[in-house]
């Protein structure tokens, strides 16, 4: 948690002033990489290097490091793989930081290749980009203030839940408190650390997303509520039009799951 109390001070400017950040810190000249023979793979190949959309505030899955002003977690590290197997160089991969709100427009006008960014594979989601396996499940939850003595969702009749824009969260904690008979207002943010904020100053009176995501926002003041809401399965995300890019990305997490790959990064970040 050392970590994460900076960035809940720094991460929103960096990422703000962030642009694309390329995995080795500078430009090289792109090595000498043959034909895939696939035309979507061979078109990454000419670019000279991987573009990834990937969460800057997640610690775990996609965290841009203050300390370092490197990019770490799980899906970092996907999309290292990703470039190695390309460029046979895993360094050669420009990030680019998304939102839940930008990461699909990122992929619509061609901006980057992929996200590897949480990104919950929904069916309604699959009509609009295309995914690969599943490379992680988890399940939505909320983080509250302990002094508040909240034990669930019922408990927040009438309360405010932050969320994060364009997110699955709000209609997921819209039908589990539907089942339970209470009624509960939100707030939409940009980003999770504004959020959090949201938390601490009392603006919203729970903070809801994926529990994995909200491990990486705890403190001595809040803590987890027991329940977990709807599975969220995340997969890579591609732009529609890719289907060959799609298929060859789905053959190496297909691969990864397969050889234990993943599961290693999953303990690796204690996820």
């Amino acid at each position: 948690m050392k970590v994460m109390k900076k960035v809940l001070g720094t991460v929103l400017i960096m990422a703000a002033v962030t642009g694309a950040v390329f995995a080795g810190g500078k430009k090289e000249q792109a090595p000498a990489v043959q034909s895939t023979g696939n035309a979507d793979v061979d078109k990454i190949v000419r670019a000279g290097a991987l573009r990834v959309g990937v969460k800057s505030d997640v610690p775990g899955f996609g965290l841009l490091n203050p300390d370092t002003g490197h990019y770490e977690g799980l899906e970092i590290d996907m999309a290292k793989l990703i470039a190695r197997e390309i460029f046979r160089d895993e360094n050669r991969v420009v990030f680019t930081p998304v939102t839940a709100k930008t990461r699909g427009p990122l992929l619509d006008n061609g901006d980057i290749d992929f996200v590897i960014a949480t990104f919950t594979v929904t069916e309604e989601r699959k009509l609009t980009y295309n995914f690969s396996s599943i490379y992680y499940t988890d399940g939505v939850g909320l983080l509250t203030k302990k002094a508040a003595g909240y034990t669930g969702l019922k408990d927040l009749n009438g309360k405010t839940v932050g969320v994060a824009q364009s997110s699955t969260s709000r209609k997921v904690i819209e039908k589990g408190a539907a089942s339970l008979g209470v009624s509960v207002k939100f707030l939409e943010y940009a980003t999770y650390p504004e959020i959090k904020a949201a938390l601490d100053s009392g603006r919203v009176d729970a903070f809801s997303v994926d529990k994995a995501i909200l491990r990486g926002y705890l403190d001595a003041s809040v803590g987890l509520l027991p329940d977990t809401y709807e599975p969220q399965p995340y997969g890579i995300a591609s732009k529609l039009s890719n289907r060959n890019l799609a298929s060859w990305v789905d053959g190496l997490v297909t691969r990864w799951l397969g050889d234990g790959t993943i599961k290693a990064l999953i303990a690796k970040y204690d996820l």
